[in-house]
């Protein structure tokens, strides 16, 4: 080994502390970018490959009653490669000893072999045998959540009659990976599940021998999903067509897109977030660090050493940092990233994943520390290498002092010695102290960043579940019903408060952007399933015209006064022309919302309702449970309450897990640029404060300098931090604004306490290191510098 090596190594030993502070800072932006992207990239692989195995169709559309016979010329439409259909049907369940009802979505397999698409994966048991009423295959989040096995019973009310049914296997599906039950928000698999039967059974039951309800259709590659959709809507509006749509409108698949844009979005947003703060806090403590290092620089000149030499030693003192950080970072990224990636997989019930391998995130997040920390060492190296030795080996000149404050101003009569001296020290290196304290508001405002999540769940909850949508119940019909139904629910056992919804499914456009969505008829006065606007207010829906939230408004680029186009897609299926009336506030979803009465005009047809919302006496609940099984036309119950629950179960606990992880991570690097900026500052007033001591100041007096300094920076520090953290919070709110659920810009106060306590802590632990630093402090050894 060359003599610079010797150097390096002893170099590294003798600041193992400093070196690992600053490892762990380089880490912890390695680690945020292997974990976030990382388990995006395994999840999408993994559902990429499920799609392709199992034969998840492209285009979907359900019909009243269409003849098998109609698959054929379906099949002639140009672009399609795949036809496949089918009997779907909701139906309320009576599951034993379970109070609450349940819904099920009872779809057909074919009584010989599987399915032309959307293929079952068995986990147990075995596919129903052709003719056998009473035998279902379950899928398998529904059976855990009951505990079923195959031989488990329960009832249905299939066509208006009760039927016993026996699981004899349980299943998963890649149509049904995200199940939401009827007039839910949130999945349940207690209250919700897929039940699949005999399609000669089912046909049986719902009178549908020699037709289908349901047809899945998968594109040729290259082929127009839109002009195969207008085909097939052509074909099936004879026979009671609901419009057909493609993957982006499925439940399932746009819940599951949602929760990965938005897992994309994060990695997107944070991890370049830490990226930039650690190169940035990196390139400050080298520099200085570097800096520290003048003497033995110029001790090198004058020994022969060439400015290449010294450059080379330093950069592999950097090379030496970054491969510590990025081991560290790149075995804690991966680590996070399996059990973000099977967190997620088990959220998803996947059969399986597959583990996405990204030597490019080591690169890239390799690449940019050692470019941050070789561009902060060569900016102190340049400044020292090109001073000639014996100028080098010196100390630098003593900076020109000034009078702090006008000499009529006697500060030093309203604070103590050691105090004026640490004010004297920051002004006299305000571009010093400036960086330090960027440092320290760099590191306060990813925390506020990481926390902020959790303050944005916690509104979105009071908002959505306490001040807007306020019903206990909310009963959903398997067809429309007319609006004497609310009288009849308004008499079941327990009900206070019966109020009618009307929904019909619509394609929105403006120009040439297009969306489907549903409009909601909702009474004027309405007070249980209230429409907010963006100051959070109760709105009272005009007469006429229509209201959309404000996400959709952004996407179709309309404002109040503009009008747009509006296809129905249900009863007379014609096409009019609506003005925009106002922009609400619903952070799930994208949708229209009209006066009911309006709505019913609009569709020319007599007062109707799909669902009734609902205020339940609390100690009624059980009787009024019993009487809903017993109604044959009820698809299903929402409760809200179990709706809020289960919300918090799901995708709250995703989305704060992750907000804990990175944290945790900026926790860590907030400690290492508190730590460095302690170690460095001490490093670089060594001598002053081995002077002090000599000259008679105690240890108390020496250690209060130096701490009271750092306590000053990191206070200043605190404001900026916070105002970084909030205009970090509103990019990464607008980064993870999508059509499905979107949130607001909240920012507790005690997230910023929080941040801010962090930083503290670890300042008062880097004054606890700093502290025994002093206490051992050699004053001979320290002295003993070339003059």
């Amino acid at each position: 080994m060359s003599a610079l090596d010797i150097k390096l190594l002893r170099d590294v030993r003798r600041l193992w502390a400093q070196v690992l502070a600053i490892a762990l800072v380089i880490g912890g932006g390695v680690a945020t970018l292997v974990l976030a992207v990382g388990s995006h990239r395994s999840l999408e692989e993994t559902r990429i490959a499920y799609y392709e195995r199992y034969g998840f169709a492209d285009v979907f559309a359900q019909v009243k009653r269409a003849p098998k016979a109609l698959a054929d010329r379906i099949a002639e439409i140009p672009g399609v490669a795949t036809v496949d259909t089918r009997i779907s049907k909701l139906a309320l369940l009576d599951i034993p000893g379970f109070a609450e009802p349940a819904s099920g979505q009872f779809v057909s397999l074919p009584d010989s072999g599987e399915p032309m698409l959307n293929r079952l994966y068995m986990r147990s048991g075995r596919a129903p045998e052709p003719g056998r009423a009473e035998e279902v295959v379950v899928n398998e989040t529904f059976a855990r959540a009951h505990g079923y096995v195959p031989g488990a019973r329960f009832h249905a009310i299939l066509n208006g009659k009760k039927r016993e049914l026996v699981i004899v296997g349980t299943a998963l599906s890649p149509e049904f990976i995200y199940t939401v039950g009827p007039g839910d928000l949130m999945p349940d698999d207690r209250r919700f599940g897929i039940v699949w039967m005999s399609e000669k059974v089912l046909a049986s039951v719902y009178d549908l021998d020699g037709a289908f309800s349901y047809v899945s259709v998968k594109l040729q590659r290259g082929a127009s999903e839109r002009e195969v959709i207008a085909r097939l809507d052509a074909l099936l509006d004879p026979y009671g067509g609901q419009a057909s749509h493609g993957r982006k409108d499925q439940s399932s698949h746009a819940w599951l897109d949602h929760e990965l844009d938005m897992l994309n979005n994060m990695s997107r947003t944070l991890p370049p977030i830490f990226l930039l703060v650690s190169a940035f806090l990196v390139n400050l403590t080298l520099s200085r660090l570097v800096a520290l290092e003048r003497e033995q620089i110029g001790l090198l000149k004058a020994l022969g050493y060439r400015d290449r030499s010294i450059l080379l030693h330093y950069a592999k003192f950097v090379a030496v940092l970054v491969l510590i950080g990025l081991v560290l970072g790149s075995l804690a990224g991966t680590w996070l990233g399996l059990r973000i990636t099977a967190l997620f997989g088990d959220f998803f019930h996947f059969p399986f994943l597959v583990f996405a391998k990204a030597p490019d995130l080591y690169l890239t997040a390799g690449a940019l520390s050692a470019a941050a920390a070789v561009a902060g060492a060569v900016r102190a190296l340049r400044e020292v290498v090109k001073l000639p030795p014996a100028v080098a080996m010196h100390p630098p000149a003593p900076p020109v002092y000034h009078r702090l404050l006008s000499s009529d101003v006697a500060l030093g009569k309203l604070v103590s010695q050691p105090t004026m001296m640490m004010i004297r020290n920051i002004s006299r290196h305000p571009v010093r102290a400036a960086f330090t304290a960027l440092g320290m508001a760099l590191a306060t405002a990813i925390l506020v960043v990481s926390l902020f999540t959790r303050d944005t769940m916690e509104q979105l909850i009071d908002v959505t579940y306490f001040l807007a949508d306020r019903q206990d119940a909310t009963i959903g019909f398997i067809e429309k019903r007319v609006e004497n139904v609310v009288e009849q629910v308004y008499r079941l056992p327990g009900v206070l408060t019966a109020e009618p919804f009307r929904e019909v499914p619509v394609r929105i456009r403006h120009g040439n952007v297009e969306r489907r969505i549903t409009i909601s008829g909702r009474p004027a006065q309405a007070d249980l399933r209230r429409i907010i606007d963006v100051n959070l207010r109760p709105v009272v829906l005009p007469e006429t015209g229509l209201a959309i939230s404000g996400m959709l408004g952004q996407i179709l680029g309309v404002q109040v006064g503009d009008d747009v186009e509006v296809d129905l897609l249900e009863g007379t299926r014609r096409t009019v022309t609506l003005p925009v009336v106002n922009t609400v506030e619903d952070y799930f979803g994208i949708k229209g919302m009209m006066d009911i009465d309006a709505l019913r005009k609009l569709m020319r047809e007599a007062p109707v309702v799909n669902s009734v919302n609902l205020s339940l006496d609390e100690s009624r609940q059980d009787e009024f449970y019993a009487a809903v099984k017993s109604m044959p036309t009820v698809s299903g119950v929402a409760l809200q309450q179990v709706s809020l629950a289960n919300f918090r179960k799901t995708v709250a606990l995703l989305i704060t897990t992750m907000a804990s992880i990175y944290t945790g991570l900026a926790a860590v690097i907030a400690f290492g640029v508190v730590y460095n900026s302690a170690r460095i500052s001490l490093s670089e007033r060594a001598r002053e404060l081995a002077s002090l001591r000599v000259l008679g100041f105690t240890r108390g007096e020496v250690l209060r300098i130096l701490l009271l300094e750092l306590a000053i920076l990191t206070l200043v520090a605190q404001p900026l931090g916070w105002i970084m953290g909030y205009g970090l919070a509103w990019i990464m709110k607008t980064n993870l604004a999508g059509e499905l659920m979107r949130v607001r810009l909240v920012v507790e106060h005690s997230t910023y306490v929080t941040a801010t306590g962090v930083v503290v802590l670890a300042a008062l632990a880097s004054g606890a290191v700093i502290r025994d630093r002093i206490q051992k402090l050699d004053l001979v050894a320290v002295l003993k510098t070339r003059d």
